[in-house]
Parts: C-alpha cells; structure tokens; sequence
C-alpha cells in the first residue's frame, strides 16, 4: 500500500506531509460541552457495553466517560473489538462533536477520535495537541500513520545528514533536518508564540520547518538543472554549422512575409547557438499566432544545407500533420526530402519512410511519438525540434536527442508561461520569447454570452456563414465525465445540422475518431467544404484554418484561462478579424466570473498565463497533469516564488564555488542531489 503512494523508505514515509492539522489541545470539562461544537475531553472510563441494533444489524460498542464535573455517552460502530481496548479506570482523551441523541436525548460522541494515556503519561499522539491529518493510503487511515510516522520520529538518530549548505541554514536560520521533521508532523509553538498565530502560519506554510523543507526541495532541483546546463556548456560538438550567404539566401527564400524584430532576434540566438562549439538547448516561447514554426523551419534549414538531418516531433498526429503540410507548401521549391511518420504510417509505407531516414536520403522527419521508437534509426541527426514541449516528459524528449550525436535542440511552446513556472520547467535550457506578432495576423475580440442569448449567437454565427466564413462550436470534454460530455457534444452537432444550420455543412470531430478520419475532416474544413467544425479540445493547438473567424465555446467556465487562449487562437487567422463567444452559465462563481473578465479585457497570453497560475495554481495549469510537469512535495511555485528565487540563487552560488575550487566529482560534492534527482525525476542522466 505504501509503495502505491511511492514510499518505498523511511525517509519517504517522514516525507508524507499531513494535508493540514487540527487544534486538538483545549481540554473542556465534560460538564461544560454542548452539542455540535467541537472538544477535547480527558475522564476515566466507568462503564462499557455491546449491542446490535434490532433492525439494521449494527454492532454499537458504548462507553460511559466522566470526569469531576460530569459524565458522557460515546458510541462506536461497528468496532466491537474496543471493548478490550477500552477498559474501565482507564484515562482516556476523546476528540469529536457532541449530539443530541435520537433515542436517549442526552448528549453523545459518535465515532471520535481517542487516546489511551498509558501510565499517567501525558505524552499524547491523536488528541492532546496539534494533530496532523494525512491522506488515507490504501486501508491505511490517518489514525495508522500518525502512529506509524510517530513511532519512527522516535527511532530517528540525533543528527540527520545535512543536503542545505551550513551557510545557507545559518543564514536563513533555519531549523536542523530532525527537528525540522519533527515539526512537520507533531508542531508545537516556541516560547512566546501564541497558538493562534503558530497555527495561522501552519496553514499558510509559513513556519519555518515548513519553508526550510520548500526551500530544500527547490534548492535540489535547481541545483540539478545548473550541474545539467554547465554539463551541456562543456561538452564539446564534433560539428559547428556556418551561415554563409548560400545558406541564408535559401533561409530568406522559404519566408511567407517579412519577419518581425522578434522573430529577427530569436533567429540570431539559435544561429549563434548552431554556429557555437555549444550544443544549443533552448525554449523558444510564443504566444499563439506568434510565428514559432517558421522561426524553427528556418533552423531547420540552417542544419540541413550544413549536411544533416532534422526532426520535428509534435504531441499529437493532428498537429504533426498540420506542421507536415505547412512545412512541404514552404520547402516546395528547396528539393528537400520531407517524411511523415506517425503510429498510423504502417506496412510498406512505414518500411520505405524508416529506410530513407537510416540511409540519410530523408533531410527532415515530422511526427510524433512514434519517432522515439526503437525501429527508427537516423543517419545524421543534427537538429531536433520539439513542439508543446510541456506535452512530452522530459525522458522522452531526451530519447530523441539520444538517437543523433549530441543534436542540437530547440523545444517550442505556444502555451505563455510565467517566470517562476519557466524557472522552475526549463532552468537547464536557454530561453528565447517572441512577444510580436507578424503582419497579418487579425485581432480576435472576446465577448461572453448566458443561455438566453443563444437565438442571438445563432444569428451571429449565421452572419459570419452568409459572408462565406467558418464557425467553431467547442465543446469541453473532461476524463470523469467523457461520456456524457462526447454524448452532449454529439447531440448538439446534430441539433445543430438539421435545426439550426441546415443550408450549411456541420460536422464533429473528436478524440476518439480514426487519425485517418480526423485528417480527412481537417483537409475539407480547411478547403472549405465543412461550414461548421464541432469539435472537443483536439483543436486547441496547431490547427491553421484561415477562413475561421468565428468560435462559439460552450461552458466557457470548465476550461482553463490558458486553454481557452489556445482555443481563440485557431480563428482571426485570415483576412478577417475574430469573434470569440464564451457560452457560460448564468450563475456562475466568483472565480469563473474572474477568469472570464480576464480574457475578455486582454490578448497577451503570458498576462492570461500568469492570472491562470494565480487562480489554478502549478497542479492544474496545463489542464489534466502533463508528465513533463515536476512535481514537489511541500513546494508550490505560485506561493512559494519568492523561496524560488532564493533557491536558484544559492544553487548558482554553490555551484559556482564547487566550479572553482573543488577537485571532486558532481556525485561526491553533490551525493544527495544524485540520489533525490535519480529518485524523484530520473533525469540525472538526461541531455
């Protein structure tokens, strides 16, 4: 059980935080409670029974406790194994709500939470204190592991190995690893704090046992993304590419339109990377509509006329088509050879694309997953490019670095993301932001709309058909309730086709269609045969239908700030400006309401990334959890930004002097950041 919740050792036991805690230290008289107010009482036991109830079979163990000002009825059910545990004269502290009882109509506990003071000890583990509450494991209650985590904080050793430099705890004061420990589970305010304050910080993750363990946690990863960015800076390349003027004569003849500054600077830092004895790695961010691909086809470019081969792998086989098509309507008149290979390429087809990439005839690869299979094997993979990096873990984006020499990488995001998260994601990478749009691109205004304005965003949308446009009708889907959203979604493309839109072609499109049967919908909606695409979120990057002006988004309010940018950024790709209709309940909460006004009020995407974090924190921001998503423990990088930047300043320093001075190997100066990094990420090894 505990293994399924990945403890595997003590430490990762004592490492299982409590979710928060309860107050459980003011004892009350038993004469002095009343019903349905929370106490904690401490008498001796006078009386016990068992009975099952005549009706439902339930077997009720009883206990009479009292103390000098009174006596209590508690009620256990279904546990009549505590007759042995509570026997009578014994000390007893129980913690739970009085109520009235239906039958007796005195005063009753029902089901608390107890502790046996053995021995006229007051030394207490359940009640008594400040509780800590954990999240059940398997059939293991929060009761079991506080006695668990109880017992070894007892068998714990007087001094614990140190991770934190002795200068870093000095100097932020923070307490020793084991007391620290001891106060994240059992906490108890120094002198002269009162409780009421100690527990405020508590709940805030503000005392300082708590933030020395965020800072730790940081620190450690921080420090592993520095080691892996220096490691990379001192590898030397066996290629360094050269942009002569033949090279930049093809870079300029494969551009659509006049590049921005943006893109202009962005293009310098990657050529200068390519040009470099440095293996590049970096992050090219940009908002939607931004112009990233064009920036990554001309690096493409650059390492094919230098004699190597170049790979783009995308999250999913919509999005990997779309680049593929776009890519061979640019590289039309270049003469390069351009594969597509997707799970859906199969038998001879697949042979001949696999074939060509070995013998080195293929110059550049678009896909998938599929491209870090064990069957694909590259001749001379100079360049790799990786879309909607936070789609892929991180060992599957160095699976495909593995399969060249060192490649360069360049990974691509069209999802804003803030500093703190940037830090915190791609700290081992260099970071390049395109904040421009280029020429063309219209603007997409956002308006919301309640169910009893749908007869007028029908007339909208009839509006836009009449002009010869196209709509989008989204859908949400959520995993819990697929089913139900896939058959809402269904009816509504019906409904849609033959009692709204019937002169116009409504179709829907879905996870669960065929890659082929997707592709084939996407090519007739971008050629104008399909009116209006119902669709779920498949939609939401990489899907470039210029003749879309207009997106209606039905329940607005389940999306996430982020997706619903993504989402208005498939239309305003033409001549014509974009209309975004959020479609949201009447009553919503406080929260939605907040989100909703946000994007209406602005189109920058790292702003709408930034508020989205605020609201949703790191958990949720991509939506459903992405793998290349790190997960902490006691950190949370929307809370804790400030410790962030601390830890990343220490780690630096630290690194830096260990650089200079020390003659020792990363896994001797450094054994606990081998073993938390091998440990929690796997990623020691990786780049």
């Amino acid at each position: 059980m505990l293994a399924g919740a990945n403890i595997h050792t003590v430490e990762d036991f004592l490492k299982y935080k409590p979710f928060r805690y309860e107050d459980r230290t003011d004892l009350r008289p038993i004469g002095e409670i009343e019903p349905d107010q929370v106490v904690v009482i401490e008498g001796q036991v006078s009386i016990t029974g068992r009975y099952t109830t005549p009706m439902k079979r339930m077997r009720i163990f009883e206990m009479v406790l009292k103390d000098d000002s009174g006596s209590v009825k508690a009620k256990f059910f279904n546990q009549p194994y505590l007759g042995q545990v509570f026997q009578r004269g014994k000390t007893v502290i129980l913690y739970g709500i009085p109520r009235v009882d239906e039958y007796s109509q005195g005063i009753s506990m029902i089901n608390p939470e107890y502790e046996i003071l053995a021995g006229g000890s007051d030394e207490t583990v359940h009640c008594g204190r400040i509780v800590p509450i954990y999240r059940k494991i398997g059939r293991l209650t929060t009761r079991t592991l506080r006695k668990f985590i109880f017992q070894l904080l007892a068998d714990l050793p007087d001094q614990l190995d140190e991770p934190l430099p002795t200068s870093v705890v000095r100097q932020y004061k923070f307490p020793d690893r084991k007391s620290a420990i001891e106060e994240i589970h059992f906490p108890s305010p120094a002198a002269g704090v009162s409780k009421e304050a100690y527990l405020k910080e508590l709940a805030l993750n503000q005392t300082m046992a708590q933030q020395r363990f965020i800072f730790e946690e940081l620190y450690l990863f921080q420090l592993g993304l520095q080691l892996i960015k220096k490691q990379r800076e001192n590898r030397s390349k066996k290629r360094c590419m050269r942009m002569g003027k033949g090279v930049q004569a093809r870079m300029r003849s494969i551009l659509p339109f006049q590049p921005t500054s943006a893109q202009a600077r962005v293009l310098k830092e990657i050529g200068d990377d390519l040009c470099s004895s440095r293996v590049m790695n970096r992050l090219l961010q940009g908002d939607v509509g931004s112009g990233k691909t064009i920036v990554a086809l001309q690096a493409m470019v650059i390492a094919i006329e230098n004699g190597y081969q170049t790979a783009l792998m995308a999250p999913t086989e919509i999005l990997a088509e779309q680049h593929y098509h776009t890519v061979c309507q640019l590289l039309s008149g270049t003469g390069y050879r351009i594969a597509f290979l997707t799970s859906s390429v199969k038998g001879k087809g697949r042979e001949s694309v696999l074939g060509h990439i070995r013998s080195g005839k293929t110059n550049l690869i678009i896909g998938t997953h599929a491209l870090i299979q064990k069957g694909v094997q590259f001749k001379k993979l100079g360049l790799v490019v990786i879309d909607e990096q936070h789609r892929f873990g991180v060992l599957q984006r160095s699976k495909l670095i593995s399969k060249g020499d060192l490649p360069e990488t360049l990974v691509m995001t069209a999802t804003p993301i803030p500093r703190s998260l940037a830090l915190t994601l791609y700290g081992d990478l260099d970071v390049s932001i395109l904040d421009e749009m280029p020429p063309g691109r219209q603007p997409v205004r956002t308006i919301v709309k309640g169910e009893r304005n749908r007869e007028e965003v029908y007339a909208c949308v009839h509006r836009e058909l009449k002009e010869g446009r196209q709509a989008f009708v989204v859908y949400p889907l959520i995993e819990e309730s697929e089913k139900v959203d896939l058959r809402a979604a269904t009816e509504m493309a019906k409904h849609l086709q033959k009692e709204v839109f019937p002169d116009a072609t409504v179709v829907l499109m879905h996870g669960r269609l065929k890659v082929e049967e997707k592709g084939q919908l996407m090519r007739k909606f971008r050629a104008g045969e399909i009116q209006v695409l119902v669709s779920t979120t498949v939609i939401e990057v990489g899907i470039d239908i210029p003749g879309a002006s207009l997106m209606v988004i039905e329940h607005a309010e389940r999306f996430g700030l982020s997706q619903l940018h993504q989402l208005r950024g498939r239309i305003g790709r033409g001549q014509h400006p974009g209309l975004c209709i959020l479609m949201t309940e009447d009553l919503r909460s406080q929260q939605a309401d907040e989100r909703i006004n946000i994007l209406c009020q602005t189109q920058d995407g790292f702003k709408i990334a930034e508020k989205d974090l605020e609201i949703r924190g790191p958990g949720e921001f991509f939506g459903t959890r992405q793998s290349g998503m790190p997960e902490f423990l006691f950190a949370n990088i929307v809370r804790d930004r400030k410790l962030l930047e601390l830890a990343r300043q220490e780690a630096k320093r630290h690194l830096r002097h260990y650089l200079k001075s020390s003659a020792l190997s990363p896994q001797e100066e450094f054994p606990w950041l081998d073993k938390w990094w091998r440990q929690r990420y796997g990623l020691y090894h990786v780049g």
